[in-house]
């Protein structure tokens, strides 16, 4: 007795999408209009799956020729909010195991703030080791946010347990003994660094959360302390707070 079509959608439903392709084969011969449809769809699904496991093999490029050196632990490491006007920067070191697959990991930037706050949870819950630290305003202020952002970079590595032998940086040069890899955009190359960035970026945007409610004349939770038209104006007309950069703001005139 053939199944309803229902009962195979349901069927799909409820496998896993590495399992599909052996779903597909098996009603390949059912030639039921809605059945096909059925097949068309998760098809299409597999392209997409096979698609995005490209995407994060290539994103692996550069802890795989790690480890074929004879690397056991590598770390990525990736900063949030170097530009801003107002608030830290705040600095994320990730080791990830050497078989870590979750869909969807790419720079924090190229994501929606839902799907950053998804994976946050999924690389939170798989990684071996993620430490975040933050560097205030008053250091930004007295060393500059290149070299605030190096000393936050390298206390990360200072706080993890597990030691890692090797670092990916996203462009950023670190005075450290550990052997490194700071390249341009590696937010978008490493797998590793794409995961500190999505940590950083979420842990920082729920800070600027929090500064909004002490100074909500700011409007922290929009712009995240960016410097938007509205933003500017609003320095302008409430002047600054003790939560914004006086080197980033000394050129904008306050109205008194």
């Amino acid at each position: 007795m053939l199944k309803s079509i229902n009962d195979i959608k349901n069927e799909f439903l409820n496998t896993d999408i590495e399992d599909v392709s052996r779903l597909i084969d098996l009603y390949l011969g059912d030639k039921r209009s809605g059945v096909q449809a059925v097949l068309r769809t998760y098809q299409k699904k597999i392209q997409k799956y096979q698609k995005e496991l490209a995407r994060l093999q290539m994103m692996r490029k550069y802890e795989e020729e790690a480890y074929s050196k004879g690397k056991k632990c590598i770390a990525g490491l990736d900063e949030v909010g170097r530009g801003p006007l107002a608030g830290p920067v705040v600095t994320v070191g990730v080791i990830l195991p050497r078989d870590f697959k979750i869909l969807g990991i790419n720079d924090s930037k190229k994501l929606k703030e839902e799907d950053r706050k998804i994976l946050f949870d999924k690389i939170m819950e798989s990684a071996l080791e993620v430490t975040i630290n933050f560097e205030d305003v008053e250091t930004i202020d007295e060393i500059n946010i290149l070299e605030a952002t190096k000393k936050s970079m390298l206390k990360n590595i200072e706080k993890f347990s597990i030691k890692p032998d090797y670092l990916i940086v996203d462009a950023i040069k670190l005075e450290t003994y550990i052997p490194y890899n700071a390249m341009p955009k590696a937010d978008e190359k490493s797998i590793s660094v794409a995961a500190a960035s999505i940590i950083a970026k979420v842990t920082r945007d729920n800070y600027m959360y929090e500064l909004d409610k002490q100074y909500p004349q700011y409007n922290f939770k929009k712009h995240k302390g960016y410097g938007t038209k509205e933003h500017i104006e609003l320095i302008k007309k409430y002047g600054p707070s003790k939560v914004h950069r006086k080197t980033f703001i000394k050129n904008i005139e306050f109205n008194t």
